[in-house]
C-alpha cells in the first residue's frame, strides 16, 4: 500500500469521494446480492427471506423479537415473510420452553440447505474480493463498515458474532 503524502491525506474526505464511496456501497451490495437473489427467485423467494433465513441460521430457536430486532422491520413485514417460510417449509416455530407465548424459529433440513448454499455464493465472493485485496485491506474495509454502524447495531452485531465485536 503507498504512502499517503501529508498534501493528500484530506483529499478522501472531499465531496466528490465520499459521494464515490455511497456509490460503491450501492454498486457492491446490489452485485453481492444478485446473485442469491436469482437463486430465491427459483424458490419464489426474495431478499426479505434471505435475511430472515440466514439470521434464523446464525442464531437457531430466535425468537421473532430478537429477529424483528436485528432485521428493524414491522411485525406484519415479518409476518408475512415468515408465514411464507413455514407455508414453504424453510423454517419451523414452535414455544418456548419457558415462555409458551415466545416463537422460537429453526430452519428446516430444506431451510438449511438453501441458507448454505446462499452463504456459500457469497462467501466465494467476499474470499476472492479478500484474498485479492490482503489482510490490510480486510482490516481496512471492517473498520470502515464498522464505522458506518450505529452504536446499537454493534451491539447487535457483537451478540451475534462475539468473537469479532472488537
Amino acid at each position: 500500500m503507498a504512502d499517503i503524502k501529508p498534501a493528500q491525506k484530506g483529499l478522501f474526505l472531499r465531496k466528490s469521494e465520499l459521494r464515490r464511496g455511497i456509490e460503491l456501497l450501492f454498486f457492491a451490495y446490489r452485485d453481492f446480492t444478485a446473485e442469491a437473489d436469482r437463486v430465491l427467485a427459483g424458490y419464489g423467494l426474495g431478499r426479505a427471506h434471505h435475511r430472515v433465513i440466514y439470521f434464523v441460521a446464525r442464531q437457531p430457536d430466535i425468537t421473532v423479537s430478537e429477529l424483528l430486532a436485528i432485521l428493524g422491520i414491522t411485525k406484519q413485514s415479518l409476518a408475512r415473510v415468515l408465514s411464507h417460510l413455514v407455508a414453504e417449509r424453510f423454517v419451523e416455530q414452535r414455544a418456548g420452553t419457558h415462555d409458551r407465548r415466545q416463537r422460537l424459529l429453526r430452519l428446516t433440513p430444506q431451510g438449511a440447505a438453501l441458507e448454505a448454499m446462499l452463504t456459500d455464493l457469497q462467501c466465494k465472493r467476499f474470499a476472492e474480493t479478500y484474498n485479492a485485496g490482503g489482510a490490510e485491506s480486510v482490516a481496512g474495509f471492517t473498520q470502515i463498515l464498522r464505522g458506518l454502524l450505529d452504536e446499537p447495531t454493534r451491539a447487535q452485531l457483537l451478540k451475534l458474532s462475539p468473537d469479532h465485536g472488537d
